[in-house]
């Protein structure tokens, strides 16, 4: 007789499907095409979260910043605008256009603001403001959410399965030259709108399947530079991370990626390269509370780049390949010859070696 083992039967270890598709040379495609890709993985998620990102949709406001924002109550949107007009020019706001579909049984009012900042205080970059304000909204107005803040880029997310959160918000509608998408089996947290994937801070998105162990270190370090918390789920730490460690900190991507998945000490020790092997042990004692524990396989995306990264021992799968100017990014290949039924390259990449694509023109 057959046992049922709850672990086996109804955790799904390696679940969560992540897909990015991006035009190095930045030609501009629907997003029909990343919702054909990730609802190849249907199976990988439950219906309990997806969502997009995509880049280069707002070419009629590419030097304002696109606010998504979710409301849970008029009064909650009221005083996010009230705020928003004493920190921000609005040139244009208006409900983020929908469909009603059967599959999508409630959602939180969804709303984008064009906006340009309106600096007060000189000792901040712009981006900085940016930033403080999207924390102020996040953690001191009640039932307000920014989910996308970024330029000429926007994030599509909520609680469904990723091909029916691509059709409620019509995206098929919108051409982009760099899209994300992730369909979630949430093991640890609840699954609601906000914390859905992709989460996102200024231009930057990141979608992630597996589970960040290290999310209360990681969670306590970032708040020692304005970063907080506050969708309940491990990956936002990696977005504010991504954010610290290359805006703030100025690091290439292969250094972060040296931070984020660094080698074991044991690797270290037995590194020959003695340069090398100060460089990594230095990036260790630094960055130490920034280190990502636990399985993970994450694709990050800016306006100009495009990342996939595994952790150090690669206990997610991540495919990757390339077909004239377009990377592909996903969890399994699957997702990407759906799209693209002959690639130039095919790959998987190494425990904790990013793969990177860049914007050419």
């Amino acid at each position: 007789m057959n046992t049922l083992i709850p672990d086996k039967d109804y955790r799904v270890a390696s679940a969560c499907g992540i897909v990015g598709i991006m035009s190095q040379k930045g030609k501009r495609f629907s997003g029909e095409s990343i919702i054909k890709s990730i609802a190849c993985m249907r199976e990988r998620a439950n219906g309990l979260g997806g969502g997009f990102a995509g880049y280069g949709i707002y070419p009629e406001f590419p030097e304002h910043y696109a606010f998504h924002l979710m409301y849970e109550s008029e009064k909650s949107k009221k005083i996010t605008e009230e705020y928003l007009h004493q920190n921000f020019i609005i040139e244009k706001d208006e409900a983020i256009p929908v469909q009603e579909i059967p599959e999508i049984k409630r959602n939180p009012l969804l709303w984008r603001y064009f906006l340009k900042p309106n600096i007060k205080n000189y000792d901040l970059s712009e981006e900085d403001f940016v930033v403080k304000c999207v924390m102020f909204i996040n953690t001191q107005i009640e039932d307000a959410f920014v989910s996308s803040s970024g330029k000429n880029m926007g994030i599509f997310k909520g609680v469904g399965y990723p091909e029916d959160i691509g059709r409620f918000f019509k995206l098929e509608d919108y051409s982009g030259y760099i899209w994300t998408a992730h369909g979630r089996f949430p093991t640890n947290t609840v699954g609601w709108w906000g914390g859905a994937h992709p989460f996102g801070l200024l231009d930057w998105s990141v979608v992630h399947n597996g589970e960040i162990s290290s999310y209360g270190i990681n969670k306590r370090y970032l708040e020692n530079f304005g970063y907080h918390c506050t969708l309940f789920t491990d990956t936002e730490v990696i977005t504010y991370l991504f954010d610290l460690l290359h805006r703030k900190h100025n690091l290439s991507f292969e250094v972060i990626a040296n931070i984020l998945a660094a080698p074991f000490w044991s690797d270290i020790e037995r590194e020959k390269n003695l340069e090398r092997k100060n460089f990594l042990e230095t990036l260790r004692i630094i960055y130490g509370s920034a280190l990502l524990n636990g399985p993970f396989a994450v694709i990050v995306a800016n306006r100009n780049t495009m990342i996939g990264l595994n952790d150090r021992i690669k206990l997610r799968p991540l495919v990757c390949a390339v077909k004239d100017d377009f990377l592909y990014i996903a969890s399994e290949e699957s997702a990407i010859r759906e799209i693209c039924k002959n690639p130039d390259k095919v790959w998987m990449p190494k425990a904790g070696e990013p793969t990177i694509g860049n914007l050419k023109e």
